[in-house]
Parts: structure tokens; C-alpha cells; sequence
């Protein structure tokens, strides 16, 4: 297969990456520590951790890990916090003892965590107190013999921390009763690590970093295993893709999607720790109000984030108010950037809303939108470099590159295949490398890919392919509409029709009005035929839209009617 993507890449941005310039994570983290000691690393809720301070309170952690606790090189540590400044020092701890992180969504239910901890055999793990509740519930069925406790003001200066967990507890109720016999503190921890002597594992690129848990493309959540060199090579690849804007030791990136979700995990935490950058953590991004404020205390130079999240932050007006002069760089992934959203990003910040594209099982990044980009395309871009990429048809066949299927991927980010389950790495992972992602997409003239979309999202009408990413780019369009999502609903006679829920930025918005305005923009097939308004959608933690959950609610809706 030709690779069209080649001529599109800037001039300063390379093709491929060495990525042997790493023997690991730990050694990536070494040669930062030690080259920006006393630069700040990561801010959170007005407190500033450098280099130096993230180095002596990780190697603390990984001492206790090694001495107190007992636990092996490769032994699987969970990690269950929203972003604070515990989560760096817990994540480099537990690499730099040569375990293997495991990242753990703070929202779980019950029944998810203890999924979790069973299948990735976590003997530790590491939780803030507001989801201590969760954990006690469950916590005797699984391997988990290690209760590290911290909370959200415990790393912060001691006056504010005892403030901010006193609110939090007593005034807000945030933090539910449990009962963890066994526990110890974080703080405790750390202070029993600094006098302990951290030992430096053997680590290679073909150790495993993290079990980072995904859906996957089907079914139960499974643990993607990603190496020391799957995660280091996508670290240096994003920095190929976007190392040109970046200066080495002067950025200051908004973090404010989980870091326990791999796109920030990658793009924020881990490769601007290798470029000495700071992380400004925002732990709760959906007090967008509470996340401005922060913002204007800060001149930041880049922000990542999901369509949901610039969509909110660019719907408020006192986000309009603050000083972009400094920011070169923001990126979306996670869902498709919409027209409407990535145009008034551009014209509130003055900067272009790159979209990247990737997923859990490619550490995560696969492509992205070229830096000297200066308007919506629509596009996810070209592969980062050292990334191969082919589409394929139902039977696998490759097919040319004008044609529609499925996107296939070959690179050194590219997971070595499920935790203990063989049989799905085999349904996605073949002999040659090449990862099956289930994501339909197309190259446009420009050697630009897009993605057309989910394979199992693509809703059927009259034998017509309509993909629900263009429905709602269509809705988005409309001034009245705040947020939108597509699904298909069954139809004796076409097959499918196109229901589209929507969320009304005006509440004057009628169905007809809408249905019109898809006339004009669309053919018929694709015009939908339900309109249901709400208050909001189901979400991720992360902001992305659940088809999934409307899918589901409508059939049960369906189901009832037809009993």
C-alpha cells in the first residue's frame, strides 16, 4: 500500500523515531529529574511539585513498595485517584520498582473494580479516600492485600490540605463512610520510604508499564499490556508530531482530562515530563466555572482535552475573557472534534484545535493533525512517525487507498496483546503486527485520513451506510444545539432510521426546525426521522458521548412498548 500520509509531513517533523534513545520509562524519568531539578513539574490546587521533589517522593514510594510491603519486580499496583499531585508520585514509584501500573477509573461501581483487581491480579493498590467505600465493598474477593490511602489535600501544604479535606468531608459529604482495616496513609508511607533503601530494578523496553483496561472493541474490559518500549516510543512520537512548537523546559500544559486515561496519560503526564514541562492538574474539570478560574491564574501554553470539554469551556463567557498569547499548542482526542466547536475554539483562543486520534491499545497515539494546520479539515491526520496504517475490507483483504474500511495499524506503540486473554489478542493482533482498531476511515486527497466511523456505531438505512459522526457534525451546526448524538433505531421497512438526541443551547428549538435544517444539509436517507431533547447525555468520565447507553436505553424503551 502506498503511503500518502509521507508528503504531508512538515519539514521539521521526522518520519520515523529512534526508539531505543530510551531503555525505559525509568530512564526517560532519570535524565528529566536530573536535567530540570528545580523546574516545577506539576501544579495542583495552588501547590507546585519540581523535578527534584517528584523524584525524592517517588523514590521514596518505590522504597516502600521494595521494603515495607515486599512487592516484586512485575507485581501489578492499582492506582485510583483523579488528577492530584499523588498520581505522579505514585505512577513513577510504582515503575520505578519495576511493577506495573494499573489504572483504575475512581467512578467504578463495585462489581467494575473488583473486575479489575481480579483480572489484572493488583496485590496493591493505591486509592483517595472518597472511593474508599467502593473499595471496602469489595476488597476481600480480590488479590489485594495492600491499602496505600491518601486524600485530597494530602499533599498539599499542611494549613490548606487540612482545609481543602475538611470541606470535602464534612461540608460537601464527599467522602463516604468505610472501614479499610490495614490501611496506611500515603504521607505515612512516604515518610517510612525516605528512610529505606530504593534498589534500581533491571528494566527493558520489553517490560511491561502498564495494564491500561479498555473496552477494547467488544465486550468486558481487558487489560491492553503496554511495555516500557510501547510507552516510550509513543512518548517520542508525539514529541515528533508536535516537538516543533515545544520548547524543551518552558511549557506549561492544562491537564485536565484523568491521567489515569491514557491520551492524558501519554500526551500530558509522560511527554512533557520528558520535555521538563509543567502539568497544571485540574482534578474536578467539570466545574467548568471552578476550571476557568484556574486558567486565569496561569499563562499556559497548551491544553488537551474531548470535544465535551472545549465545547463547555467555549460556551462560557468568561473563558472568552482570558489571555491566550501564550498557547501554541491545544489537541483533541478521545471522540471526533466537531466543526462547530474546533471553529469557535479557533476564533475564541486564536489557535487551530488539532485532532489526534489513537487508542488504548496503541499507548495510545496513532495519528494526529500536522502542526501548520490553519482550519478544521474534518481529518484525525497523518500517522505519527514510525507509524504504518493500511485499510482493510470485512475479509481483511487491503484495499487502495481511495476506498472505505476498516483501519488496520503497525508501529512500536502497538500493545503486545490482552492480559490473559489470548483469544481476543488473536481477534485483533495478527502474526504481522498489524491491530485491527474497528474504526472505519478513508484518506482524502491530501493524504489525510478521517475517520468515517465506529464499525459497530454505523447505522444501516435501506441498505445506505450512514455514519452517526456526520448526523451529529450536521446537528452541531445549528446554533440551537448544544450537544448532540446519533443512533439507529430498527425499522420494518428500511431496516434502520436515524434517532438523534439532542441537548438545546436555545430551549425555543422545535423537532421541524431541526428536520429542516438537515434537509438542506444532507440527503435523504440521512435526515432523522427521531428527535429526542434532553437535559444532558451520558457520558464517560472523560466527556465522551455513550452511544452505547442510548442504544441500550431505547431498545429497553422499544421493548416495553412492544410487550
Amino acid at each position: 500500500m502506498e503511503k500518502p500520509w509521507l508528503a504531508r509531513y512538515p519539514a521539521d517533523v521526522p518520519t520515523t523515531i529512534d526508539p531505543s534513545q530510551y531503555e525505559s520509562l525509568v530512564e526517560m524519568f532519570e535524565q528529566s529529574v536530573q536535567r530540570y531539578a528545580d523546574q516545577p513539574a506539576f501544579m495542583n490546587m495552588g501547590s507546585v511539585m519540581t523535578f527534584r521533589k517528584l523524584e525524592e517522593r517517588s523514590r521514596a514510594f518505590a522504597a516502600y513498595l521494595q521494603n515495607e510491603l515486599k512487592l516484586k519486580k512485575g507485581d501489578r499496583v492499582a492506582l485510583m485517584m483523579p488528577n492530584l499531585l499523588q498520581y505522579p508520585v505514585a505512577l513513577f514509584g510504582v515503575l520505578r520498582a519495576g511493577m506495573i501500573a494499573v489504572n483504575v477509573n475512581p467512578l467504578y461501581t463495585p462489581r467494575e473494580l473488583e473486575h479489575q483487581l481480579n483480572d489484572s491480579g493488583a496485590t496493591a493498590i493505591v486509592i483517595v479516600s472518597n472511593f474508599a467505600n467502593t473499595l471496602e465493598q469489595i476488597v476481600d474477593n480480590t488479590p489485594v492485600k495492600h491499602v496505600v490511602l491518601t486524600s485530597l489535600g494530602q499533599m498539599l501544604p499542611r494549613a490548606k490540605g487540612t482545609l481543602v479535606d475538611f470541606v470535602v468531608k464534612y461540608v460537601k459529604g464527599m467522602v463516604p463512610k468505610y472501614d479499610l482495616p490495614g490501611a496506611i496513609s500515603m504521607r505515612k508511607a512516604l515518610h517510612k520510604g525516605r528512610r529505606l533503601q530504593y534498589v534500581k530494578p533491571f528494566i527493558t523496553r520489553d517490560d511491561i508499564a502498564f495494564l491500561q483496561y479498555t473496552g477494547g472493541t467488544t465486550g468486558v474490559a481487558k487489560g491492553a499490556i503496554l511495555t516500557h518500549g510501547n510507552m516510550v516510543a509513543n512518548v517520542l512520537q508525539a514529541k515528533g508530531a508536535y516537538g516543533p512548537v515545544l520548547s524543551a523546559g518552558r511549557e506549561l500544559v492544562v491537564t485536565a482530562l484523568p491521567l489515569y486515561h491514557v491520551f492524558a496519560l501519554t500526551v500530558n503526564c509522560l511527554l512533557f515530563v520528558e520535555l521538563g514541562g509543567n502539568n497544571l492538574l485540574i482534578t474536578n474539570p467539570r466545574d467548568i466555572p471552578g476550571f476557568i478560574k484556574e486558567l486565569q491564574k496561569y499563562s499556559f501554553t497548551a491544553i488537551t482535552g474531548v470535544n465535551t470539554l472545549f465545547n463547555a469551556l467555549i460556551n462560557n463567557e468568561d473563558f472568552h475573557e482570558l489571555n491566550f498569547e501564550h498557547m501554541k499548542l491545544s489537541v483533541g482526542g478521545g471522540m471526533a472534534v466537531q466543526r462547530a466547536v474546533a471553529e469557535k475554539w479557533q476564533k475564541v483562543t486564536g489557535v487551530h484545535l488539532l485532532e489526534g486520534y489513537g487508542l488504548t491499545e496503541c499507548s495510545p497515539l496513532v495519528t494526529g493533525n500536522p502542526y501548520d494546520l490553519t482550519a478544521y479539515t474534518g481529518a484525525i491526520g497523518i500517522p505519527v512517525p514510525s507509524t504504518d496504517v493500511r485499510i482493510v475490507d470485512d475479509e481483511g483483504q487491503v484495499l487502495t487507498n481511495d476506498k472505505v474500511g476498516e483501519l488496520q495499524v503497525r508501529g512500536p506503540q502497538v500493545m503486545q496483546g490482552y492480559w490473559q486473554r489470548p483469544e481476543a489478542t488473536k481477534e485483533v493482533l495478527n502474526e504481522e503486527g498489524w491491530l485491527s482498531t474497528g474504526d472505519i476511515v478513508k484518506f482524502d486527497d491530501e493524504g489525510l485520513l478521517h475517520i468515517v466511523d465506529r464499525k459497530k456505531d454505523m447505522i444501516l438505512v435501506s441498505g445506505f451506510n450512514v455514519y452517526p459522526n456526520e448526523i451529529e457534525d450536521v446537528a452541531m451546526l445549528h446554533g440551537k444545539v448544544l450537544e448532540a448524538a446519533a443512533i439507529g433505531q430498527p425499522h420494518e421497512v428500511s431496516g434502520e432510521v436515524v434517532k438523534l438526541y439532542i441537548v438545546r443551547r436555545d430551549p425555543s428549538l422545535t423537532k421541524e426546525e431541526l428536520i429542516a435544517h438537515f434537509r438542506q444539509q444532507v440527503t435523504g436517507y440521512k435526515v432523522p426521522k427521531l428527535v429526542e431533547f434532553r437535559e444532558e447525555l451520558p457520558k464517560t468520565n472523560v466527556g465522551k458521548i455513550l452511544r452505547r447507553v442510548l442504544r441500550e436505553e431505547n431498545d429497553a424503551e422499544l421493548a416495553k412498548q412492544n410487550a
